[in-house]
């Protein structure tokens, strides 16, 4: 038997087996997530995996989740409190994409739900994007295909330029932002950079004081930021009249962060050279509905449908990535990595039970379990501990030489504060 994560199950027997084994353990894949997620935890001994396509509205994701142990979700399905109420049997949400907006995160922390996501696997494809984007927008490409759907034939070196020589200016100098500025520095261009964080500069790029400073000096403006409060509009009117007049504007990071209107305006009045969205304030929730924007017909303008990161190599790295997560926090209880909860690494478990605990962050918790174990005479060999804000998450590891029945496993779940509680066999 596979000794991995599983809900706990009370019985009156002692000693008791808590591992649930990973043939019963349920795990749900929407939204057409790559095969090689489903590979790796078949591979793994998960037998129980349920792939579908599209994103699954409210009333029906309320009844798909109702035995499900894992969801593995992309950027459309959204999971409100409703979905994690209708779910009781949910450990984790893994999201085989880079943004996690889409999942509620506070109340999946309440409930001691961590969400995994894969905030690396598709860098090279999105920076890839951006690059090309660059080129086409500066030798005024959209424009030229346009007319020639048209029939008309414009071949003419006016307002068309080589990327060598000009200067990018990067908003936001995370994983994604550093390989563009890589990428662009390989094809010669000037790289600057402007982040809230101060960031290691890689290559001979600049870091700049202002935003202000950077929209006012760079021939190509991309954004890389995340979706926050403070980021929601910061590209607007004020911001577009910054830009330096003729150049071009690449938003590939978070449909929020522009005012649509705003650079439709910029656009039609020439501000701007061109500009190449990626990601919208609302997009359609399929392939079978329509997209709907003030940008389109306008023929300086490339419009992609979130399509920064769907390459097949990306997709495949997504999947492995985040289906190891699922693997590793189901049979080890490691957290590493997760968006809303604390971050536990572990080493491998093997010869001892595993209590994985996650309570509210509150005095007495710790010492509480520990009386737990004190009173029944188990040895514990293994003690780690996170907190944050709100929650922590022990793990310990403990020797039982006739078992760990089910009442002492009922002590520790009703330790004040407990949010859930789950042992490992050994």
């Amino acid at each position: 038997m596979n000794s991995t994560s599983t809900e706990e199950r009370s019985t009156n027997s002692a000693p008791v087996r808590f591992s649930r084994p990973r043939t019963e353990i349920n795990v749900l894949l929407l939204e057409g997530i790559h095969q090689s997620a489903a590979d790796t935890l078949l591979e793994a001994g998960y037998s129980q995996v349920v792939q579908r396509d599209g994103a699954l509205p409210e009333a029906e994701i309320l009844q798909a989740v109702r035995d499900t142990h894992y969801l593995g979700i992309r950027s459309r399905t959204q999971v409100t409190e409703r979905v994690l109420d209708a779910s009781p049997q949910l450990r984790a949400i893994c999201c085989y994409c880079i943004g996690t907006n889409q999942v509620d995160l506070v109340a999946a922390r309440a409930r001691g739900i961590p969400v995994f996501n894969a905030p690396f696997s598709n860098t090279r494809s999105v920076a890839e994007l951006v690059l090309a984007e660059a080129i086409l927008l500066l030798r005024d490409i959209p424009r030229k295909s346009a007319l020639a759907h048209q029939g008309q034939w414009m071949k003419s070196a006016t307002g068309a330029f080589e990327v060598r020589g000009k200067s990018l200016g990067i908003v936001g100098y995370g994983h994604i932002g550093t390989q563009v500025g890589l990428l662009a520095e390989a094809l010669g261009m000037r790289v600057f950079f402007y982040d809230i964080e101060t960031k290691l500069a890689l290559g001979n790029a600049t870091p700049v004081r202002s935003l202000a400073a950077l929209l006012h000096t760079a021939d190509v403006v991309t954004l890389h930021v995340p979706e926050s409060p403070d980021t929601r509009n910061m590209m607007g009117h004020g911001a577009f009249a910054k830009m330096k007049h003729g150049a071009a504007f690449i938003n590939a990071s978070r449909g929020t962060v522009v005012d649509i209107g705003a650079l439709v305006e910029a656009l039609q009045e020439g501000r701007l050279r061109g500009a190449a969205v990626d990601v919208f304030p609302e997009e359609p929730k399929s392939n079978q509905d329509e997209f709907i924007s003030p940008l389109r017909g306008l023929d300086n303008v490339l419009l992609t449908p979130h399509v920064g990161g769907s390459t097949q190599e990306a997709q495949q790295s997504i999947g492995v990535e985040v289906a190891e997560k699922l693997i590793k926090y189901d049979g080890n209880g490691s957290s590493v990595s997760a968006v809303n909860f604390p971050q536990v690494s572990l080493p491998p478990h093997a010869g001892t039970y595993r209590l994985l605990h996650i309570h509210q962050n509150q005095p007495g918790v710790l010492a509480a379990l520990n009386a737990v174990f004190s009173q029944s005479g188990v040895n514990i060999s293994g003690q780690y501990l996170q907190t944050d804000d709100q929650i922590g998450y022990v793990v310990i590891d403990f020797e039982a030489a006739d078992g760990f029945d089910a009442e002492r496993l009922e002590q520790l779940k009703h330790v004040d504060g407990t949010l859930r509680a789950r042992i490992l066999n050994p």
